[in-house]
């Protein structure tokens, strides 16, 4: 992009439908548009921060290797005695974070935040609510941190504030790279299971569910927020989008449907037109 100021992305979460993002990211290194820095909360800054290490096409390319080789058992590995310590009290968590941990352990390439090729911030959110932006510390366990999904993962201690996933905070990673300096920011949305013939079952698959419903409308109200402030430019997310946020066997689907849905909106003058998607618009529904 020639305008002067600096180019956000920004990588919202959503469970296993962040394999959307690198669809989206395809695209955009395609003809050549790249960030200043990345901002990502949730899965969001899982995929932020594999990018950091190598923002190249060939980087890419390994992160949908990753997207395409996840299990629900790798990454939620779910047993009735989590359950049944979480409704006890004796567990914070459903899910032990040891497979994610080591997951990123073993594709990440750098052990510091501020190690990344690309400028890498975080979003968490403590215990009060608020927005946490982490930009260096280990970072691994702050990777975890951003994704510690309430009731799914168990919230983590960090300098002394109890953090969990950074969309439940009040401020969207749209506005945390507002306030880091962005001029133009390039959201990279999951999309969000907006029409969904099966209910999502379980407790982490209704989680999940919720929980992308809360980024979508967070991500509205800070759309309007910085209209006329900032450039906010959002590819559209995938809409209707009948797959649980639980669900990985569809992760090369949504790669296919992300990079679609971004070449569709490029040649479209994407990033030249100022607007809220339609898919993210709120809908009146009549009888």
């Amino acid at each position: 992009m020639t305008a002067a100021g600096r180019t956000a992305f920004v990588f919202a979460g959503g469970g296993s439908l962040g394999a959307i993002q690198v669809g989206m990211l395809k695209e955009l290194l395609a003809i050549g548009i790249t960030p200043d820095f990345v901002v990502g909360a949730s899965v969001g800054a899982l995929n932020a921060s594999f990018f950091a290490g190598d923002p190249t096409p060939e980087g890419v390319l390994r992160l949908e290797a990753i997207w395409r080789g996840l299990t629900r058992r790798e990454v939620f590995p779910l047993s009735f005695s989590a359950v049944a310590g979480v409704l006890t009290g004796r567990r914070d968590g459903l899910v032990d974070p040891s497979g994610l941990r080591r997951l990123i352990e073993r594709h990440l390439s750098f052990e510091a935040l501020d190690g990344a090729r690309v400028p890498l911030h975080v979003v968490a959110t403590d215990e009060g609510g608020e927005s946490v932006c982490l930009s260096e510390g280990p970072a691994v366990d702050l990777i975890l941190v951003s994704a510690a999904i309430p009731v799914v993962f168990p919230p983590v201690e960090y300098r002394g504030r109890r953090l969990m996933d950074g969309a439940i905070g009040g401020n969207t990673p749209i506005i945390t790279a507002a306030n880091l300096g962005a001029s133009r920011i390039i959201v990279l949305p999951t999309g969000y299971s907006c029409a969904p013939t099966n209910p999502a079952r379980g407790p982490v698959a209704r989680g999940l569910h919720a929980l992308t419903l809360l980024i979508t409308q967070q991500m509205l109200r800070d759309l309007n927020q910085l209209m006329g402030k900032v450039e906010v430019f959002t590819i559209p997310p995938l809409c209707p989008l009948d797959i649980s946020p639980f669900d990985f066997n569809g992760s090369q689907m949504l790669i296919e449907r992300g990079a679609s849905v971004t070449r569709d909106w490029l040649a479209r003058g994407g990033l030249s037109t100022l607007e809220i998607p339609h898919e993210l618009m709120p809908h009146t529904h009549t009888d």
